[in-house]
This record gives C-alpha cells, sequence and structure tokens, in this order.
C-alpha cells in the first residue's frame, strides 16, 4: 500500500513538472514542492516519512484536485 501510494505522488509531481514545462503560466500552487517530494520519494525513497505523507495526501492532495479540476474546467 504505501509503495503504490508513494508511486502515485511521484506520477503527480512528474505530471506537473511536465505541464510546467509546457506551459509556465499554468498556475499550480505549491508546484516546486510537488516537483521536490517527487524527487525526494524516487530518490531518498528509504528516508520517507509516512507522517510526512500522510499529512500530503490529507490536507495538500485535496487542494491540488480542486486546483487541477478548475484548470481542466
Amino acid at each position: 500500500m504505501r509503495r503504490a501510494v508513494e508511486r502515485e505522488l511521484e506520477i503527480i509531481g512528474e505530471a506537473v513538472n511536465q505541464i510546467l514545462k509546457i506551459d509556465k503560466t499554468i498556475n499550480i500552487s505549491n508546484s516546486r514542492r510537488i516537483v521536490n517530494l517527487r524527487n525526494y520519494v524516487i530518490h531518498g525513497y528509504d528516508k520517507v516519512d509516512n507522517v510526512i505523507i500522510w499529512g500530503i495526501i490529507s490536507r495538500d492532495l485535496p487542494k491540488l484536485k480542486e486546483q487541477i479540476d478548475s484548470l481542466i474546467n
């Protein structure tokens, strides 16, 4: 389960990174932190803290979903 969650966060981080490469004017708050999290999970997986990941899932992911839904609509 943990690895699946980490993988999804990696995918989200890579997607944000690619979006910003295509169009830097797209406003995604904390985009740099999202990409940095991706890099941290990929390269520092032995140091990933479950409490931090849970905080991101419960606090930050819903906000990101709202922003993405707004951009799509």
